[in-house]
């Protein structure tokens, strides 16, 4: 399997991703956003950062990269799944490709935390989770207020197309488990073989880091038991 990653100017997330996808095994292929081909990868990566310094909006810009025409053009021909990580999900909501967009955070600050989230419905990528599912994975950003037009709420939920919500430990979504304002305590959507989530798995691949939850993630999008 061929898993690229792409890299736009101020991304800074893609080194972390190419070792996560290391430790699984992956083979993992860098991809720049000025690229036009993604000719033998079998899935993809939009990792966080700061693309564009975030100027605009976060992920604006980099939503009408050159290589932004073939990841849309790939989804659409061909399924490819595709995950957007922070910067990524930002990027694939400003694209249109994800449903929604990320908003500054209620408190107005840069919030990096450790937050626990609820498997609420598997994306079809995810064969390796399943509702109710609870992960410990690290949040950064200061742009993650998940939010939707008035009326847009209830078709997500009825679509099953909430992927994550902010919850505790035990896996109780309410407003105290909400670190950034999200809608819904919403963390993470989905929208055909396209994912996005706010929290960084590849910050949590093993337990001396805070949690191994991120490798489980990332092992149940690659639809494969890895070591």
């Amino acid at each position: 399997m061929k898993v690229g990653v792409i890299s736009f100017p101020g991304s800074n997330c893609d080194t972390d991703t190419f070792e996560a996808l290391s430790q699984l095994g992956v083979d993992a292929v860098p991809l720049w956003y000025t690229d036009t081909s993604l000719s033998g990868i079998d899935r993809l990566i939009l990792p966080g950062g700061f693309s564009y310094g975030d100027y605009l909006r976060s992920g604006a810009l980099a939503a009408q990269a050159p290589i932004m025409d073939a990841v849309e053009q790939a989804i659409s021909e061909q399924d490819l799944p595709v995950l957007g990580i922070c910067n990524g999900f930002q990027i694939l909501c400003e694209r249109g490709l994800l449903p929604g967009a990320l908003r500054p955070n209620a408190s107005g600050e840069f919030r990096c935390t450790w937050e626990y989230v609820r498997v609420n419905a598997v994306p079809e990528s995810f064969p390796g989770l399943k509702p109710g599912d609870v992960l410990r994975l690290p949040i950064a950003h200061h742009e993650g207020a998940y939010a939707v037009e008035p009326g847009q709420l209830a078709p997500l939920f009825e679509n099953q197309q909430v992927f994550l919500q902010y919850s505790d430990e035990h896996g109780a979504v309410h407003a105290l488990t909400n670190p950034n304002g999200a809608v819904a305590n919403i963390a993470a959507v989905s929208q055909g073989p396209v994912v996005g989530l706010m929290p960084h798995p590849e910050r949590a691949m093993a337990a001396y880091l805070g949690s191994a939850d991120g490798a489980r993630f990332l092992k149940a999008w690659l639809g494969e038991d890895r070591a």
